[in-house]
């Protein structure tokens, strides 16, 4: 992997991104008349074209539907249905919303449905009942997922392509799409019942179990070569998901060279402290409601701290600003957006 990203960001697309989603919620707001109006008499098809419209005007590749809601009669849900491009812009979107009402509340993300085991859905003209669900149900040892296989009897009536649409549809409504990118690891549906399947009901249950291992913030401390067989070291934080800061999209490496090192090119003498300290000063000052860090890598006379952060926010300057102090070696800020995290995409769990 590159130890440093591309320079620059994309302020002018974000920008527009943020009009879009500005007019969206002036065009919500004026619409809400005729729109409930089209709720109480049923008009589906033509609630269905307006939505479509607005949602598409924000980004064509934006998801929606309208769901039951938690507090209000109904949610209007759009999501990026699983694109990590698309994540942070939904979550925006949901975060310029007006408060909830008794008739409308709003998600970046299909939310757990309490009642999903009483659903019925037509799947390629066949009744999916959930209640017959059956998912054999994996964890790796010290992994943070599940892996699922899922069986239901039409699925031996159904194309492949069908099969895997409907469970990741069921998964989304059993523990809700986030929680979904979170936990859940290689899904496999099955022409045949898993030997050792459960009904699906008891996923949820199983995914906290699982979650309640990771509760506390952990680190890995991994090792590798650079691509010209240098020694590399990283401390990556575990388990490093996009989910879990949908709106940190933009990436801020901060590269320092530093002057004392082993015969590996890692830290050695003054150089440990003197990282130490710039880490815990960096630390110190960013908030955790605008910023993350994520990782620390090291080879060959450079350590790179990698951060994300919300755009927003002063992530971005703070580190500009203390790396000025640094007196070890060559010293580099570059910053990209980046909302599917790829530059730190190897360390991803």
């Amino acid at each position: 992997m590159r130890l440093f990203g591309r320079d620059g960001g994309e302020s002018g697309p974000r920008s527009r991104r943020s009009a879009e989603i500005a007019k969206f919620w002036e065009w919500w707001s004026q619409a809400r008349p005729e729109l409930d109006g089209l709720v109480v008499a049923g008009e589906n098809d033509e609630l269905a074209e307006r939505i479509e419209a607005a949602v598409a005007a924000v980004h064509p590749s934006l998801v929606w539907e309208i769901a039951p809601g938690r507090s209000a009669e109904q949610a209007l849900v759009v999501t990026a249905a699983g694109d990590p491009e698309l994540r942070s812009l939904a979550h925006r979107w949901a975060l310029a919303a007006p408060p909830p009402d008794e008739r409308w509340e709003y998600h970046p993300a299909r939310q757990a449905n309490q009642a999903a085991a009483e659903l019925s859905i037509d799947v390629g003209g066949y009744e999916f009942d959930f209640d017959k669900l059956m998912l054999g149900l994996h964890v790796p040892r010290g992994k943070p997922r599940v892996d699922v296989t899922a069986y239901h009897p039409i699925f031996t009536l159904l194309e492949e392509e069908t099969r895997l649409s409907a469970t990741l549809l069921a998964l989304d409504w059993l523990l809700g799409e986030d929680d979904v990118a979170r936990w859940i690891g290689e899904i496999q549906p099955a022409a045949f019942q898993p030997i050792d399947a459960v009904a699906a009901v008891h996923l949820p249950s199983v995914v906290a179990d699982v979650a309640a291992e990771f509760a506390e913030e952990q680190w890995a401390l991994m090792e590798g070569q650079t691509a010209d067989g240098a020694k590399l070291v990283a401390t990556v934080r575990y388990p490093l998901r996009p989910v879990d800061y949908p709106i940190f999209d933009r990436h801020v490496a901060i590269g320092l060279g530093y002057r004392h090192r082993d015969a590996d090119g890692l830290p050695d003498g003054a150089s440990v402290p003197a990282l130490r300290d710039f880490e815990e000063r960096l630390a110190a000052g960013l908030k955790p409601e605008s910023a993350v860090l994520v990782a620390y890598i090291g080879s060959d006379g450079q350590r790179v701290i990698h951060i994300y952060a919300d755009p927003e926010g002063d992530a971005e300057r703070h580190a500009e600003e203390l790396a000025s102090s640094w007196r070890e070696g060559d010293v580099e800020v570059e910053a990209e957006d980046d909302p599917a995290w790829a530059e730190v995409s190897p360390f991803l769990a």
